[in-house]
């Protein structure tokens, strides 16, 4: 099976069903992930500095998860981690230079939801192969622009925005038309939303999986000036990326609400599981003025905290208690469980995956297990290939152990007292690295060989 028709198989979309069959017992299933959005970027978590109302809303509705992780440091492999269920230790894409593919073996969420009866649609950034249709998908730099996938099976490029994100755009807002050619820019994220609105309406009938990873808040930092979320900003005494980040934080706000008040419109809210994430941690804390990690160490590419906790929403009318929290630690490869037992595809799960259901937790029926091992692992660089472990971690309980760099020994934290990793304890606490250590070494493979496939010749994306 080729790259083209493994990505056709995974994410075609089932038959129509009838609106009685979809609201008897097959929830919807909206999956809203972020991109670099920072652990405490959105008021339910903590922010003071950016509003997000609506957000914070599906926080009061649902569930909010405090201890919540992504499945990597950076985009591709946490994309991985979570359609196939597998930890990085297991998972097929490791790499993150945005081309490297899953393997025509890997099983994944849309594939399993897919034979389950499920409609299947993913609008953003898929990350984890050069797939061609079936997404909206904005041009991998993130540029928010540059060229877009449709679900014709080609590339369209977007004409207004050629000259504009060539090379290294700066950072700031732009006119909506370009004065020196006259063409009219076009912002990828409006367009990404506005196709994933349609989608939904069209599959109002039918019970449907929306995967929505969408490109915000990635930089690069540009932004249309006439944007309502930029003129709350604009003149805020932060550097100009901490303002066009805050900015695509409040857009993609916007954008939840404006899903969530489309999926009441064609009535099937109470009917729909609405999921909310961020794909790592932080790119930029923005030290000073959104502290978007808070009180946690590091930031994307590294395994402090800062670099995997994530924050984590679930909201389910009904289902699920509003205003609760969860302590439960969870990561990206729990998903794949979960949604079989929301849905009840548990027969169509693969073996072999390290994810466990969290239903029981979500809807109150039973507390899970915390002290189940939790793993991590990272390259030696952003985009280099071949692909060589730099950085690990693994967290069992309260403990967690990690290194940066391979060259050097295993740190030791006490999460429960020390979530801003200050206080290595590996010195005066041997018995619990090695334990920790051992499952590393006996719960890992190394990953098949990471190929970008070719790019034309001077550019840096396909």
């Amino acid at each position: 099976m080729n790259r083209r028709e493994f990505a056709l198989s995974a994410l075609s979309a089932a038959a129509v069903r009838g609106r009685a069959e979809a609201a008897t017992g097959q929830p919807n299933i909206v999956y809203v992930i972020l991109d670099d959005l920072g652990m405490y970027d959105t008021g339910c978590y903590g922010s003071r500095q950016i509003a997000t109302p609506n957000i914070d809303r599906v926080a009061a509705e649902g569930m909010k998860f405090t201890e919540a992780y992504s499945g990597c440091t950076v985009c591709a492999p946490a994309r991985s981690t979570l359609m196939t269920g597998k930890h990085m230790g297991h998972t097929s894409v490791r790499a993150n230079p945005g081309g490297v593919s899953l393997q025509a073996d890997d099983f994944t969420i849309a594939q399993m939801l897919q034979k389950a009866g499920y409609a299947c649609g993913g609008f953003g950034k898929w990350g984890i192969g050069d797939l061609h249709g079936l997404f909206i998908l904005a041009g991998p730099g993130i540029k928010q622009g540059v060229e877009i996938e449709l679900d014709t099976g080609k590339k369209v490029p977007l004409p207004g925005n050629r000259d504009f994100y060539r090379g290294k755009p700066a950072a700031g807002a732009f006119p909506a038309v370009d004065p020196a050619t006259g063409l009219k820019r076009q912002f990828s994220p409006y367009l990404i939303h506005g196709e994933m609105q349609k989608w939904l309406r069209e599959r109002r009938n039918q019970p449907f999986f929306c995967y929505a990873p969408w490109t915000l808040p990635h930089g690069a930092h540009e932004i249309p000036e006439s944007d309502p979320a930029w003129q709350l900003y604009k003149d805020k005494p932060w550097s100009l990326d901490a303002r066009v980040h805050a900015a695509f934080v409040s857009i993609a706000d916007r954008f939840v609400g404006e899903t969530m008040s489309l999926i009441k419109e064609l009535g099937v809210d109470g009917n729909t599981l609405f999921l909310f994430s961020s794909d790592n941690g932080a790119a930029d804390t923005f030290g000073g003025s959104l502290n978007s990690a808070g009180n946690l160490r590091g930031q994307k590419t590294e395994m402090y905290e800062g670099g995997i906790r994530s924050p984590f929403l679930a909201r389910f009318p009904g289902k699920i208690k509003a205003g609760s929290t969860s302590d439960l630690p969870i990561y990206f490869p729990d998903l794949m469980p979960t949604l079989a037992e929301f849905t009840g595809a548990t027969a169509l799960l693969p073996k072999g995956i390290d994810g466990m259901s969290i239903v029981p937790e979500i809807t109150g029926r039973a507390k899970l297990n915390r002290e189940r091992p939790m793993y991590w692992e990272w390259n030696e660089g952003h985009f280099n290939l071949p692909y060589r472990v730099k950085m690990q971690a693994c967290r069992k309980g309260r403990w967690k152990i990690v290194r940066n760099d391979m060259a050097r020994p295993w740190e030791l934290y006490d999460l429960s007292k020390d979530p801003g990793e200050q206080h290595n304890l590996a010195s005066t606490n041997q018995s619990v690295v090695r334990e920790l250590e051992a499952w590393v070494k006996n719960n890992r493979v190394d990953p098949p060989e990471q190929v970008e496939p070719s790019k034309p010749e001077g550019r840096q994306w396909r």
